[in-house]
């Protein structure tokens, strides 16, 4: 349980809204045995009557509902006197993986993928992962979302495509690493992104099914390129890769060029994909040529390998905790020693786009 939880001196309490009685029973059943006081409700009516009763500290929120849609709640909550940290829990897959992005664009903390109880494993990994979202969002800091920068007007911007073509090379290469309230984090950096920036790799810990459509969604903010990383994709120019949900994502040199390596390694950190693993692995390529930047989220992922690239020769970055929806992540780099700078998440890009010159 977090330090937060803990300071509560008393069980956490959350409210699971779902439409189904079976993933109801299963996610009960799971946040109990965190020690966590669970209430259930059908449906967001029934959720706002219980809420009117006993305030909770977490909401776990289906999307799909009868009589109100998770996303219309959500948006309720968070226009609220008191809004709440919710946890987006979907099984949605294809067109349905927008409405939670869209979610966690409007204030969600975090989406988790419902539990499939037909497979056991998948089960107790849901388990964990959802105990562990939940933990973090107690307490949460709940930011408005940041409006885009403004942008100075200039020849690519008014030509055909908005992008610089993809250059071949690169000197400088970027890491960046988030969990809980990462989405939003990234987005705020990206978008601030000129055509021409450096090369850029991430690690956003994500369902599976969501990172496809979260890069996509990026791509359509920002200008430079955002995907979906793939085996032997290259890192250039102009370019962001974001690692596939359940695997690992690595940079490695290829010649005179730095690739990525998607992989199917054990969890690190209990996490697939894992910070470490990349930031590991940009000091290793890239050594001083690297840039390591550690965002919002729960627990310690990417604190030492934030340390091995500023011991490589590398510049390092955390977020601070005024502008962290959770401290954990930049919290622990920064106590270990890892981080060459702190800066607020509103200046991270103006940094990292000065260092690397």
């Amino acid at each position: 349980m977090s330090r937060r939880a803990a300071a509560l001196g008393r069980p956490v309490r959350v409210l699971v809204v779902d439409a189904s009685a079976v993933v109801r029973q299963a996610l009960k059943a799971i946040l109990s045995a965190a020690g966590m006081e669970v209430e259930v409700a059908a449906d967001p009516i029934f959720a706002r009557a219980k809420m009117d009763r006993v305030r909770p500290d977490v909401l776990v929120l289906d999307v799909e509902m009868p009589r109100m849609d998770g996303l219309t709640f959500l948006r309720q909550i968070m226009a609220g006197e008191h809004p709440l940290p919710v946890i987006m829990c979907s099984s949605l897959a294809g067109p349905g993986t927008e409405v939670v992005l869209q979610a966690l664009e409007e204030g969600a903390v975090a989406v988790v993928e419902k539990p499939r109880l037909d497979v056991r494993g998948f089960l107790e990994q849901t388990a964990e992962r959802m105990q562990e979202a939940v933990a973090g969002a107690v307490g949460a800091r709940l930011l408005r979302r940041a409006p885009p920068p403004e942008r100075r007007h200039d020849l690519s911007e008014v030509l055909p495509s908005r992008r610089r073509p993809v250059t071949a090379t690169t000197d400088k290469v970027v890491a960046i690493g988030a969990s809980t309230g990462g989405t939003e984090a990234i987005r705020a950096v990206l978008e601030r992104m000129p055509p021409d920036a450096p090369a850029i790799a991430i690690v956003q810990h994500m369902p599976e099914v969501f990172t496809a459509a979260f890069a996509r969604r990026l791509n359509s903010l920002c200008r430079i390129e955002v995907k979906e990383a793939a085996p032997g994709d290259h890192l250039c120019s102009g370019r962001a890769l974001i690692a596939p949900g359940n695997h690992h994502l690595s940079i490695r040199r290829d010649g005179g060029r730095y690739a990525v390596e998607v992989l199917e390694g054990p969890p690190v950190n209990r996490h697939r994909p894992s910070v470490d693993v990349l930031f590991r692995s940009a000091a290793q390529a890239a050594g001083p040529n690297a840039l390591g930047v550690i965002l919002t989220g729960m627990g310690d992922d990417g604190a030492l390998g934030l340390l091995e690239m500023r011991q490589a020769g590398g510049h390092t970055i955390a977020q601070d905790e005024a502008s962290s929806v959770v401290f954990g992540m930049p919290g622990e780099a920064i106590k270990l020693g890892a981080a060459c700078e702190i800066q607020p998440l509103e200046h991270i890009a103006q940094v990292v786009l000065r260092r690397v010159g």
